[in-house]
């Protein structure tokens, strides 16, 4: 019998802000059981103590996605702490925007570090036990920078784009037991634009904030696929906002 959101044990990387803790709060009202992971261990132990307030269950691990031995770990205390892990949302990302002329490559390595060997190490860390327990979901979030790359943006569209060809792996080989759901958001109130480092294109993405897509939207399209029965398998979204055509 397919598990109710409220028997399901799930595990969201990158959440300590944006999309991650979005989905953190709107899975928690849903009665999931959570387990949280980030570097900034204030901001997710305050998370966690706002959602044990109202009544639901979560708990807090550092997480460093690049670390292998440090993901391993964070599913495993998921599995120790519930005996199982039912979703992961392998959520945590950077963009470091620039003309590839100006050859970042300091920007390209942590880029390429956090947006997919992260990525590889929670796939490698969840995926054996989900087919042992044969059932499982992971949810890649990506970009609609990986259907389409712009000026400025190659490295970080690269990196996008080889989650669109992990999602899709994970699609064929989890066979009948491993759903796998690719989530695209385009441009999205988070603290990506904040944290690039060139002044003008950083000045361009945040004037376009206002047309932006509120973090809770890119949640709800997570919390759909989830809630989907077990042989349904929403194998991609994309979340674009209205007033923005790209």
């Amino acid at each position: 019998m397919e598990k109710s959101m409220a028997d399901k044990v799930i595990a969201i990387t990158g959440a300590s802000s944006g999309i991650g803790e979005a989905t953190a709060r709107l899975l928690a009202r849903s009665g999931a059981k959570l387990v949280l992971g980030a570097r900034r261990m204030e901001r997710l132990n305050a998370l966690v103590a706002d959602i044990e307030a109202q009544g639901g269950a979560a708990i807090a691990l550092r997480l460093d996605v690049t670390d292998r031995a440090e993901t391993q770990a964070y599913i495993g205390a998921a599995v120790e702490r519930f005996g199982r892990i039912d979703v992961l949302v392998n959520n945590a990302g950077i963009m470091k925007l620039a003309p590839l002329a100006e050859a970042k490559q300091d920007d390209w390595d942590r880029m390429i570090d956090v947006n997919l060997r992260g990525a590889l190490n929670g796939i490698a860390a969840a995926l054996p036990h989900m087919m042992k327990q044969q059932s499982g979901h992971i949810i890649m979030v990506g970009s609609t920078s990986g259907h389409r790359v712009a000026p400025m943006n190659g490295v970080y569209a690269a990196t996008k784009f080889a989650i669109r060809a992990l999602a899709e792996s994970i699609r064929i080989e989890g066979g009948s037991s491993v759903r796998s759901t690719l989530i695209s958001p385009g441009a999205t109130h988070t603290e990506l634009v904040e944290n690039i480092d060139h002044p003008m294109i950083r000045e361009a993405l945040a004037s376009r904030m206002a047309d932006a897509l509120p973090v809770d939207s890119i949640a709800r399209a997570i919390a759909y696929a989830i809630e989907q029965p077990h042989e349904v398998d929403v194998s991609e979204v994309l979340v674009r906002p209205l007033k923005l055509k790209d």
